[in-house]
């Protein structure tokens, strides 16, 4: 070993100095070993061990990156499904090179850790030396560096594709690498895991555009059809003034601008088009292609896209209008995923996947629909003719769950059934089975569970005849899997097993289509009338935290609708927790009877809580009022009369 790593070492330097050239090294290779000598001074022989952050500062790192990472969670999944077993892990960095977020086969958890390959590990180029991660941050393109390729003596069993990040403003967010701790296979071979590193690279880029932009006009466009809707089609975000605030690498490059000149353009200066006009097309969802020219002849098909937005001269779009069509019926795909960006990007994986026998998990907090979103799943898939069986693995006592899961045959423990009974996983078969609350599986039955995934057969308690079994898995919980892992409350490698593709659904509180959502839902729950929402009852629903989620929110407009009058839901028919007020509240007893609320009240009750709900939602939208009276649903002149109710005054507007 010393040999091959004093050898090592020499071929670096003579390459260095400049007494050794190879028409084989690939360039960016050559320039990392000189910036790793003559910048920074590493050893490629002697060198430190990997810095690994300690647990408080990687979170702060995770922290940074937050909705980033709900974004490239969804499409690591999705990248680790295609590699996974075969020696490779999936691994994001931020633009330090702080390692964010991290998936590997179960067995290889060790040696990539062995190696600094784990959350929090620093991989850098100043720290590391020439390595995927650190170089793809250097050279700001995708690259493999591969085996001696490596700096350090110590990575040259390593194999490294890596491709750099960037967010809606090109500015360098963090780098999506697929790694090898020992890799034997040639230089050559890399060519396609590169590939995939680089798409994927590109899908989240996309993803997380529309998610940063959720708030203002969309464009989304190719000059051919079939690309509208994937991760090559154009981008360009714009506010309502036509002002071009961001785009995609794909827009500049359609459009033959690079992407710094074409922000700060007027959208319909560069199209042939009124901005009236375009905003007329405007959806929240994809209905049909309609083509647009640009200034040069050039013709493209599109979709303009405006959540939670109005036009200067149409009225709110969302919120308030009448006439403005509800959500496709709530217990479909489409439906649920409202108009929601990540809700969107969700049913979009889910679609790919749904009759490719992927197992999918759904996390997020409790409330969130889980199981309405793994019901409409199954409507939507192959199996919508076979059986859906739901099972709440923390509702079932620990004693009963594996009978109940499993079945069992008479005589298999006292009391059993003479005639037996056929368990949930064999009730599923040929259909769909939800596992609810996977997180509370006892350990003994994670590992049946595993068998059966792995073997497709079921062996009921008391029997000693298997029986061959096939079922579409979709699991979910509210609880930190891999939290659980690292305690051995949960099966590492059951979890890689349920964790084809995970799924976050946000919380009520995250959706950027809340206002939709409750027209939405205040349909089903209305019986077939026609139930209106007075505006600051709206106003109390959109700003508050929700901590149930759309579980509570149904709740709360099916009381509203038996409370109101008049079939219209006033502030004194929404809870307390909602409102602030309670019935002994003199501000209650005046909205209640129609008086007008005291001036002396204007800093407490409701008074206090609306004002601070404006004041944050100001605050989020950067006082634009524009903005900030879609989001809440109001005009601007309502919007500028509760301001001088409240008495927020322009001196306390941010400072240009």
């Amino acid at each position: 070993m010393l040999d091959e790593t004093t050898a090592h070492a020499e071929h670096i330097l003579s390459v260095v100095q400049g007494t050794r050239t190879e028409s084989s090294l690939e360039a960016s290779i050559a320039r990392s070993w000189i910036r790793c000598v003559n910048n920074y001074g590493l050893d490629a022989v002697h060198s430190h061990q990997t810095q690994v952050l300690e647990q408080i500062r990687l979170r702060e790192h995770q922290q940074r990156l937050d909705d980033f990472l709900e974004i490239a969670r969804i499409e690591m999944n999705s990248l680790y499904q295609r590699i996974a077993g075969s020696g490779f892990a999936v691994i994001l960095t931020d633009g330090d090179g702080v390692i964010v977020n991290w998936i590997c086969d179960a067995n290889l958890s060790r040696p990539f850790k062995q190696v600094g390959l784990w959350p929090g590990a620093i991989w850098d180029e100043e720290n590391e030396g020439t390595n995927g991660i650190g170089t793809a941050l250097i050279e700001q393109r995708a690259l493999t560096v591969h085996r001696n390729e490596h700096f350090l003596s110590r990575h040259i069993q390593l194999t490294c594709s890596a491709a750099p990040i960037f967010g809606p403003r090109n500015q360098l967010l963090a780098v999506l690498d697929i790694s090898s701790v020992s890799s034997q296979d040639s230089r050559q071979s890399q060519f396609h895991t590169l590939a995939l590193a680089a798409l994927s690279a590109r899908m989240i880029e996309h993803g997380f555009f529309l998610r940063v932009f959720r708030q203002q006009w969309i464009l989304r466009f190719h000059h051919q059809p079939e690309f509208i809707g994937g991760s090559n089609e154009g981008l360009l975000a714009f506010d309502d003034g036509g002002c071009i605030l961001a785009a995609n690498q794909s827009a500049a490059d359609q459009l033959r601008q690079p992407r710094h000149q074409l922000v700060g353009q007027r959208i319909d200066r560069l199209f042939a088009i009124a901005l009236e006009t375009l905003l007329g097309h405007a959806s929240g969802q994809p209905r049909t292609l309609w083509p647009i020219v640009d200034k040069t002849g050039h013709r493209f098909f599109t979709l303009l896209y405006g959540t939670e937005r109005r036009s200067p001269k149409s009225g709110l779009r969302l919120a308030a209008a009448e006439t403005e069509p509800l959500l496709p019926p709530l217990k479909t795909l489409e439906g649920l995923a409202g108009r929601d960006p990540l809700m969107a990007y969700n049913v979009d994986c889910v679609r790919r996947v749904m009759n490719k026998r992927v197992n999918i998990l759904l996390t997020g907090e409790t409330g969130t629909g889980k199981e309405a979103f793994t019901k409409a799943i199954h409507d939507a898939s192959a199996r919508a003719d076979k059986p859906f069986v739901a099972v709440n693995c923390a509702s079932i006592p620990e004693t009963l769950i594996e009978s109940e899961l499993f079945g069992y045959k008479y005589g298999a423990f006292t009391g059993a059934r003479q005639e037996g009974r056929r368990g949930k996983i064999l009730q599923a078969h040929g259909g769909t089975l939800f596992l609810d609350e996977i997180g509370d599986m006892p350990p003994p039955l994670q590992t049946r569970l595993l068998r059966v995934l792995e073997e497709k057969e079921v062996l009921p308690l008391g029997s000693d005849t298997p029986v061959p079994v096939d079922v579409f898995l979709i699991s979910a919980t509210h609880r930190n899997l891999r939290e659980y892992m690292a305690t051995g409350a949960f099966r590492e490698d059951l979890f890689y097993r349920l964790n084809g593709l995970e799924l976050r659904l946000p919380s009520l509180r995250e959706r950027s289509d809340r206002l939709l959502l409750i027209r939405g839902l205040l349909a089903a729950e209305s019986d077939g009338m026609s139930v209106r929402i007075a505006e600051d009852a709206l106003m109390a629903l959109n700003a508050y935290s929700w901590p149930g989620n759309i579980r509570q929110l149904r709740n709360v407009l099916r009381t509203a609708v038996a409370l109101c009058d008049e079939q219209c839901i006033q502030l004194e028919n929404l809870p307390a927790e909602i409102t602030g007020l309670t019935p002994h509240d003199p501000t209650w007893r005046a909205l209640r009877y129609g008086a007008a609320i005291p001036s002396n009240m204007a800093t407490g009750g409701l008074a206090h809580a609306e004002r601070e709900a404006l004041l944050s939602q100001l605050d989020r939208h950067g006082w634009n009022i524009t903005n900030t009276a879609a989001h809440l649903g109001f005009s601007r002149n309502t919007l500028y009369r509760k301001m001088r109710k409240h008495g927020i005054q322009p001196r306390e507007y941010p400072t240009p």
